[in-house]
């Protein structure tokens, strides 16, 4: 999991050195800073390390019809959680705008999350269900995002938008509209 790859990094490197070790991600392992972090650490302490690509979105999304060469910068949304309202994917996707280039929006999860009343309030651990930030959860920020906080016109609630759901699988789903037309969507479990 995330926390075991990011906390204890140095111990599947010391691992790695004495036997052969592997780390299975999801997608690409080089789509991820933490990935590439570790294999340049594994090359600069020498230990020997192969590399298995992936399938990942950031090559998968050619399904949707759009061409891989018109994506500018990717970005993350992040689910806001009380006051806490990041809008760091708004600058990307005004640059990719502006040079006329699509954006790949990844959209939030959150697995194994800890709950961090119970944490303070109990000093022990328990972690809150998964989540997944929906196509309208993302749609719904973005609007906000513009509308509220930058107002600076690049987003509007007729900007052309795809999502895409489960890509590769039998029941993948992908679906186009405005970005208001997002708010209703239901891309499914």
């Amino acid at each position: 999991d995330r926390d075991m790859v990011e906390s204890n990094e140095e111990k599947i490197l010391h691992s790695a050195e004495k036997e052969d070790t592997a780390l299975l991600v999801v997608g690409d392992p080089f789509c991820a800073t933490t990935h590439t972090d570790m294999f340049l650490r594994a090359v600069q302490m020498g230990i020997k390390v192969k590399v298995i690509h992936n399938a990942s979105i950031m090559n998968a999304i050619g399904c949707c019809g759009l061409q891989l060469y018109n994506f500018g910068q990717t970005v993350s949304i992040c689910l806001f959680q009380g006051n806490w309202k990041p809008d760091s994917f708004y600058d990307k996707i005004a640059s990719n705008m502006k040079e006329g280039l699509h954006t790949l929006c990844l959209l939030d999860i959150k697995v194994k999350e800890p709950n961090v009343e119970i944490m303070e309030t109990q000093c022990k651990i328990v972690y809150d269900p998964p989540r997944y930030m929906t196509v309208a959860e993302a749609a719904n920020q973005m609007i906000y995002v513009e509308e509220e906080v930058r107002q600076a016109d690049v987003l509007s609630r007729t900007t052309m938008c795809v999502a895409l759901a489960r890509v590769g699988q039998d029941d993948q789903k992908i679906v186009s509209g405005t970005l208001e037309e997002m708010l209703t969507i239901d891309m499914g479990a």
